[in-house]
């Protein structure tokens, strides 16, 4: 387990190191900053000497090296346009969109296994059902559906609000209102993927023959579900949880912008659209550990339910 550990740590990093430097050469084909600090009537001898100051006029490489130094001490510099910290601008909205991409995912993973289980059970129409539902999911946009939840339940039956955010130390109760919608767009089509691949690995694992050896024996149902069939169906499910968690991150950046929420989703179109390349490259950072996080909890996981599947 250490040895596995090791290295997907190793790979992390490289992988880091990658993704952030392919982010900061892709930053150089973006508009030049310097018009949106400085405005259209700004003199060539102030755009120069702007540049200079943000470090522009200097190579890209040594640009990111200088940044790559701080980035491994935890400084990823100071954002161009608010002067803030990026640490800081990020650790401000970081807790709700992870809030809204881990709720999300709960929700549709205790749902989704536990549908995907009801229909490899009971098969008939609960599982054409499902099939008909994950079609439907894999078809219906997210956007859609948010926009769907919000004419019906915030403008029409007015139950929830429609736009906003609600710090959960603020209060609880309005805390969970302004998420509920969020949740449920992000989720929606979400549920029916992960019924479908554990609907799936439970119908397979069913079949096999040390499954009907057990069951012949007389072992109770419920042990035999939870200790053979869900165990060794565990595996698939919680690789396509960790898959569909990285989809409703990014799913979650979207739907900030339908409900007006200001999340790391709304933060990255800003600076991105105002060539803030701090604060780019720092929502780059920070979504490439989060999504290597999951992937990591997940193969340790996995490697702990089934040992086949680690590398002597």
């Amino acid at each position: 387990m250490l040895r596995l550990l090791s290295r997907r740590l190793i790979a992390a990093g490289v992988l880091l190191v990658v993704i952030t430097a392919l982010t900061s050469l892709l930053t150089t084909l973006v508009p030049d900053p310097t018009h949106n600090l400085l405005g259209m009537t700004a003199t060539p001898e102030q755009v120069a000497a702007k540049r200079v100051e943000l470090g522009l006029d200097r190579p890209v490489s040594v640009r990111y090296l200088e940044w790559l130094g701080g980035a491994v001490q935890g400084d990823l510099g100071v954002s161009w346009f608010t002067g803030l910290p990026v640490v800081e601008t990020i650790t401000a909205r970081l807790p709700i969109t992870v809030s809204l991409a881990v709720i999300a995912t709960l929700v549709s993973a205790v749902t989704g296994i536990a549908f995907g289980m009801a229909a490899a059970l009971r098969r008939g129409w609960l599982d054409r059902a499902l099939q008909v539902a994950a079609a439907l999911g894999f078809a219906v946009p997210g956007m859609w559906v948010a926009l769907l939840l919000v004419i019906v339940f915030a403008v029409q039956l007015r139950w929830l609000p429609a736009t906003g955010y609600v710090a959960f130390a603020e209060s609880p109760a309005d805390w969970a209102r302004s998420l509920l919608l969020p949740v449920v767009a992000i989720a929606a089509g979400s549920v029916a993927a992960v019924a479908a691949q554990t609907r799936n690995a439970v119908a397979a694992v069913l079949n096999q023959d040390y499954v009907r050896t057990l069951r012949s024996r007389g072992l109770p149902r419920r042990r035999l579900l939870l200790r053979h069939v869900l165990r060794n169906a565990a595996p698939t499910a919680l690789t396509v949880v960790s898959l569909q968690f990285i989809g409703l991150l990014g799913g979650a950046i979207i739907v900030e912008q339908i409900f007006a929420i200001n999340g790391l989703g709304s933060l990255a179109a800003a600076a991105s659209s105002r060539s803030d390349i701090p604060v780019v490259l720092g929502v780059v950072v920070v979504g490439v550990l989060i999504v290597l996080t999951v992937n990591l909890v997940v193969d340790l996981l996995v490697s702990w339910l089934d040992p086949k599947v680690r590398t002597p």
